[in-house]
This record gives C-alpha cells, sequence and structure tokens, in this order.
C-alpha cells in the first residue's frame, strides 16, 4: 500500500477534487447535450447553441486549471496524483474537441447537417452520460464493477463511431460534388470522432485507477 493510501485512512472525507470531477462532468455532458441540440434544430436557431458550447468548454478549462492548482497545494489526494492529472486532462480533452467540432460548423458555415453528424453527437452524449456515471462512482470506490461496465460501453461507442465516420466518409466522396462541402464535413466528422476516441481516453484513465484500488 501506497503512502498515499495510507495517508487516505487518517484524513478527513476529500472536498476539493471530487467535487471539481464532478463539475467537469456535468458540464461535459451539458456541452454534449447543447451539441447534439444544435445538429438538431435549424441553421438560424444554431448560433446560440453554439455559443453556448464555448462556454461551457471555457468552463471545463477552467476546471481543469483549477484542479492541477489544488494538486501543486495539497499533498493528500484521494488517489494517485499523476491519475487525477491524466482523469481531468482526459475530460478536458474531450470536450476540447466536442467544442472544435462545433466552431468547424460555424465557422465553415456548415448548411445542412448530415444523419452522419447527428449520429455521432448522439454517440458522444451517450460516452459523455457515462463518463459522469463512472466518475461519480470513483468517490468511494465501492461500485467497481460499475466502473468498468461504463468503460466497456465507452468503448463499444468509440468502435461505433468509428464505423459512422468510415461510412459517412466514403458516402461523401461518392456522392458529395461540390469540393469545398468535402472538406466541411469532413472535418466536422473527424472532430466528433476524435471526441469518441477521447472518451476512450477518459474510460482507459478510469480503468487504470480502478485497477489500482481492487
Amino acid at each position: 500500500m501506497s503512502i498515499n493510501s495510507i495517508f487516505q485512512f487518517l484524513v478527513p472525507k476529500d472536498r476539493k477534487f471530487f467535487p471539481l470531477f464532478e463539475q467537469a462532468t456535468q458540464n461535459l455532458v451539458l456541452l454534449a447535450e447543447k451539441l447534439h441540440e444544435a445538429v438538431n434544430t435549424p441553421k438560424e436557431k444554431r448560433e446560440e447553441y453554439l455559443l453556448e458550447i464555448e462556454r461551457l468548454e471555457n468552463v471545463i478549462e477552467g476546471i481543469a486549471h483549477q484542479t492541477n492548482l489544488e494538486l501543486s497545494r495539497n499533498f493528500i489526494t484521494p488517489f494517485d496524483r499523476e491519475d487525477i492529472h491524466a482523469l481531468i486532462s482526459a475530460i478536458d480533452n474531450v470536450a476540447d474537441y466536442m467544442y472544435g467540432a462545433a466552431n468547424r460548423m460555424r465557422l465553415y458555415q456548415v448548411e445542412k447537417i448530415t444523419k452522419s453528424i447527428r449520429k455521432m453527437t448522439e454517440i458522444n452524449l451517450e460516452a459523455c452520460q457515462l463518463i459522469q456515471t463512472a466518475v461519480a462512482d470513483l468517490k468511494d470506490m465501492k461500485n467497481l464493477k460499475g466502473i468498468a461496465e461504463c468503460c466497456k460501453r465507452i468503448n463499444k461507442l468509440e468502435s461505433k463511431s468509428d464505423n459512422v465516420f468510415d461510412k459517412a466518409v466514403a458516402d461523401i466522396f461518392e456522392n458529395e460534388t461540390d469540393a469545398l462541402n468535402v472538406i466541411k464535413y469532413k472535418e466536422v466528422l473527424a472532430a466528433l470522432e476524435t471526441a469518441a476516441d477521447k472518451c476512450k481516453g477518459v474510460a482507459n484513465v478510469l480503468e487504470s485507477i480502478s485497477v489500482k484500488h481492487s
């Protein structure tokens, strides 16, 4: 047992890091919801959703910064310091790429939202909800099986996202005649696919933490 683990028995319940994790995942789910809503709303109403996505991404980035500040201030942590840094960074990465997808839609003035884009935002939303559930279970480490199940489902969603991405890109090259639209759609789809991949990155960190405490 590490020194950090021994100290955990001697100190009060953590009141710094888990609230930050919870805030980060709550905002992550909100961001994913707004992105999914944005691609299911008419273009003239999309801007308000995209602005909210930008705000939420900034909030999550601020939470990640605060978490790293707390790491520098606190000797005792609920689990290994490198895992805390890896977890909050992985969550921040998901937010970055979902915002990246939204920003590309905005900058490139994407008119028509394809079924593939809608499907990928749906996949990312489900993955973010699973991240929120798994992170909540880290608090007392009593539901390691539940964390493992969430991670398993996130991995399946990432594979599903890969398949949707591959088929969508193949369809674009086959049916889209406007070269600019090819670039626009591929950029948006690539950002969404990377966001799903970053969700898998969060799952990898969660699995690593849970294995250490099993």
